[in-house]
This record gives structure tokens, C-alpha cells and sequence, in this order.
């Protein structure tokens, strides 16, 4: 398909979907908010929007979900994340990549998106903890299903917008307070404990960028830092080797430890 007849394609897809006021889909430019009349200017890139699915623990969240083209779309499937924090198996808690078989092995040309983001929010409906893009979720929803509403309504209305539970609704799995019970708390607490721990690992990885820890850390016990390490590292021009451990050359020892006392 030309470039011409994929835009053509394209546009007709975005105004079916800006025509339809019935499934609660939108879409927009990334830069822009659903409350203004949306101005496409990039063919490839958008945010779809919908509301979460009534008797769910998602139920009147407002999701958005990054959206990309490639030049080989329809033939590929879109490219789809979701940008609001969601608690679901089938959705990293982290990275917001998404398990759909729609949107990979199922994808057909003859499939657009609209029907990728309705597909989107039937999944909420229907989970599929078994083929799991998040397994720490897909294993609290297959173990603990009542701790993982708790979650995931605590989620919906924290990072969705989603409107407090009634006081004792049983579907949200709230309690007397209208909020978290005891056991829910202690669970998101638990939730958002390993987040931080995750976010804190990520952060240490990245301060390496990509040179092996151990080769960095022998000279942090020497008292410097892991920046001003990598800093040298990468001043002397020591091979990252894709991330393993090796030995040094003694002349690389000493370039970097000069450089690390500033005699260089």
C-alpha cells in the first residue's frame, strides 16, 4: 500500500472514530487533550482514549493508550501502551506494554483502530491471568482475587480519575469506608514497596550505563562514586563488551585511576 493510499486509510479510520459517540472511544494527537476538536498533523502517532467497562474494578476510569503507525500499517498491527497506570495481568504495572493477541499474532488488515481500542477495553473486562504480560498481577488475580480488586479499583481511581466506591460495595471490594480496607492497604503498601525497590534497581542499572557492575564497583570501594567511575570509564574509552566482566589491562587500570585522581 502507497503512502498515499495508507494516509487516505488512515484519516477515514480517525473519522470513524471522532463519528462514533456511542462506545465512549476517542482519539487525538499526543499533544492534545480529548476536549478540543483534534488537528492531525502526524499520520503515525496519537493517544486513544476510552472509559473503563461497567462491573469491573476499572469501571469510569479514563484510560489513555499511546498508539503508533508503522509505514508498513495496516499490514502491521499498531503499536499500543498504555500512558494511565493500570493494574492487570495483562498489562506491565510498570511499562504499560500490553499481551493482546489483536494487536500481535491476531492482527488482520481488515482490523482498525477502533476496533484495536474496543478490543482494548473488552480485555479489561476479560482478563487472561494465563497468558499473562505481567505475571506478579496475573498471580495475585488467580490467587487472591478479592486483594487484586482492591488493587486494581485503588489504582483505577488513584491514576484513572475513576470515582471513589460506595460505601460497602462489594464489587470494588471496598470497605465499610468507602476505601481500602485493612488488608487492602497493607497489600498496596506491599505493592508500592516492590515499585519503589524496582524504580530504585532501574535507577542503580542505568547509572552504569551498560558498563559491568563489578568492574565499576572495585572502584567505588575505593571511595569514588559509581558516576564519577562511569564518568572515567567512559573518558578512557573502556569497552562496555555488552555488560560482562573481564579483566583490564594494566594500562586501562592505570589511565582510569589517574583519571579518577585527576592526573590526567
Amino acid at each position: 500500500m502507497g503512502a498515499a493510499n495508507r494516509n487516505r486509510r488512515v484519516q477515514k479510520e480517525l473519522q470513524d472514530i471522532l463519528k462514533d459517540t456511542t462506545s465512549g472511544i476517542s482519539i487525538t494527537p499526543p499533544n492534545q487533550s480529548s476536549s478540543t476538536t483534534p488537528q492531525f498533523d502526524d499520520l503515525t502517532h496519537f493517544h486513544g482514549h476510552f472509559l473503563g467497562p461497567p462491573d469491573t474494578p476499572y469501571e469510569r476510569g479514563n484510560y489513555s493508550v499511546d498508539i503508533t503507525l508503522a509505514p508498513e500499517y495496516p499490514f502491521k498491527p499498531p503499536r499500543m501502551k498504555f500512558i494511565t497506570k493500570i493494574w492487570h495481568p495483562n498489562v506491565s504495572s510498570q511499562t504499560g506494554a500490553i499481551c493482546l493477541d489483536t494487536l500481535g499474532t491476531a492482527w488482520s488488515p481488515v482490523l482498525t483502530l477502533k476496533s484495536a481500542l474496543i478490543s482494548l477495553q473488552s480485555l479489561l473486562s476479560s482478563p487472561e491471568p494465563k497468558d499473562p504480560q505481567d505475571a506478579e498481577v496475573a498471580a495475585m488475580l488467580l490467587s487472591r482475587p478479592e486483594q487484586f480488586n482492591h488493587i486494581a479499583r485503588d489504582w483505577a481511581v488513584r491514576f484513572a480519575g475513576a470515582p471513589l466506591p460506595p460505601p460497602g460495595s462489594a464489587k470494588s471490594g471496598a470497605g465499610s469506608s468507602g476505601g481500602l480496607d485493612e488488608v487492602g492497604l497493607r497489600e498496596r503498601e506491599k505493592v508500592e514497596a516492590r515499585e519503589r525497590k524496582k524504580s530504585e534497581r532501574e535507577a542503580r542499572e542505568r547509572a552504569y550505563r551498560g558498563f559491568n557492575k563489578a568492574m565499576i564497583d572495585r572502584f567505588v570501594e575505593m571511595g569514588f562514586t559509581v558516576e564519577r567511575v562511569v564518568a572515567a570509564f567512559e573518558d578512557v574509552g573502556i569497552d562496555r563488551a555488552g555488560g560482562e566482566e573481564y579483566e583490564l589491562e594494566e594500562e586501562y587500570m592505570g589511565d582510569v585511576t589517574a583519571r579518577l585522581f585527576d592526573e590526567m
